[in-house]
């Protein structure tokens, strides 16, 4: 006999963190910055054969500060960069980026010197999609992992503890030049 089956029926048990969790995700708003192909297939996302409105996502937001998800669609210039930055910085927290497309990743092929190799030079990115131009069904693969990685992140002492936790991993983590195997 547990707890849950002692209680009376419509009670719920669940933590703040729980609760936090899933309102945030069943709730995000992107902001569109789509620059190059990527953002036909973002485009396409939203229209209803793909339907993002599933995820509370129907909405894409013009204004970064009605907005919580930046979607950097494209390749980014370094003329670009700065305001990039500039919309990142006026979204309300918490906030989340997604590199959509090989060409925010990292690049892409354009190896120049015009061209930013990685829009996480200019803002902390949380989820990278590769591809190019990547599908609608995987920009939806990535709203639904990204929605996982929010319902479950921590607040509070046990987000500082994570983080805390989580540099010092990467403080004593092997630098990549002496990495072997695949890596190399």
């Amino acid at each position: 006999m547990g707890l849950e089956e002692q209680l009376p029926a419509g009670v719920l048990l669940s933590t703040v963190e729980g609760l936090l969790g899933y309102m945030r995700k069943a709730s995000l708003w992107p902001a569109i910055f789509g620059l190059a192909c990527c953002a036909i297939e973002m485009m396409t996302t939203g229209a209803p054969r793909y339907d993002a409105a599933r995820f509370g996502m129907e909405v894409f937001r013009a204004s970064p500060r009605q907005a919580d998800l930046m979607i950097v669609a494209g390749r980014v210039s370094q003329k670009m960069a700065p305001v990039l930055r500039q919309i990142y910085d006026q979204m309300p927290n918490p906030k989340w980026v997604l590199a959509m497309g090989v060409c925010a990743s990292s690049g892409g092929m354009f190896n120049n010197y015009a061209i930013v190799q990685g829009v996480d030079h200019v803002v902390p990115v949380d989820m990278y999609l590769p591809g190019c131009p990547p599908r609608p069904e995987m920009l939806l693969d990535a709203f639904l992992k990204l929605h996982d990685n929010i319902q479950h992140s921590k607040l509070g002492a046990h987000k500082k503890a994570l983080q805390a936790e989580q540099e010092a991993a990467a403080l004593t983590a092997a630098p990549t030049i002496e990495m072997k195997g695949l890596l190399r």
